[in-house]
């Protein structure tokens, strides 16, 4: 099991935005390019479907040393042997994915507000998806954004690591991280770019800057 969480750029898979180009393709490339975390999330394929893609991408992860990360699922993820799971506010509860994995596979878990930090189980994450920073049309659900003040104030409140989520993109990269996210999650920015591996060194770099502000 993986205690530690040093990554600085974490993809958040979407088929859809890769624009009909080949998803392994795309993920490959976003990790020659920097990205050091890859979380496969495929709302809308059924569980079979969702453990075939998983199978394949466990094993271009192997082949660079990425962790990957299943959204949800706890019996895809047993199955593949994932690093971890992430499951959100309206999944499966973090404390009933532990008592199915035990110590097997660390839990990361998004926070939509504050007040999510003082649930009972909460601290038991792996580290906290902070969801969404700014507003972001691959997350339509959403009720509220967090924004760069909202960031301060829970970096403030917690030790565990906090990884932005949200139309993160080079523009706004360093900011969100000298606001104190430790990582920078992404969709689009990286799965819908022209070249995925151009799209991650660039945000790698403003990652850089932004710890130089931090």
């Amino acid at each position: 099991m993986i205690r530690s969480f040093p990554y600085r750029l974490y993809l958040v898979t979407d088929e859809a935005a890769c624009l009909g180009r080949d998803f392994f393709w795309v993920v490959e490339e976003a990790i020659k390019g920097g990205v050091d975390v890859i979380q496969l999330r495929e709302k809308n394929l059924n569980e079979e479907a969702f453990y075939l893609k998983a199978k394949s991408l466990k094993v271009i992860c192997q082949k660079y040393n990425v962790p990957l990360i299943i959204n949800d699922s706890v019996d895809v993820a047993k199955a593949v042997g994932a690093d971890g799971i992430h499951v959100g506010q309206s999944d499966m509860s973090i404390s009933t994915v532990i008592n199915r994995v035990g110590d097997m596979i660390p839990v990361g878990l998004s926070l939509d507000y504050l007040e999510e930090l003082y649930a009972e189980d909460a601290n038991d994450a792996w580290y906290y998806g902070v969801s969404p920073i700014f507003s972001t049309p691959t997350k339509s659900d959403t009720r509220a954004v967090w924004g760069l003040e909202g960031l301060q104030a829970l970096r403030k409140l917690t030790e565990k690591k906090l990884v932005a989520i949200g139309n993160v993109k080079v523009e706004n990269a360093a900011e969100i991280i000298a606001a104190g996210a430790d990582c920078l999650a992404v969709v689009s920015a990286i799965c819908s770019a022209d070249d995925p591996a151009h799209a991650a060194k660039a945000l790698k770099k403003e990652i850089d800057r932004g710890l130089k502000k931090s």
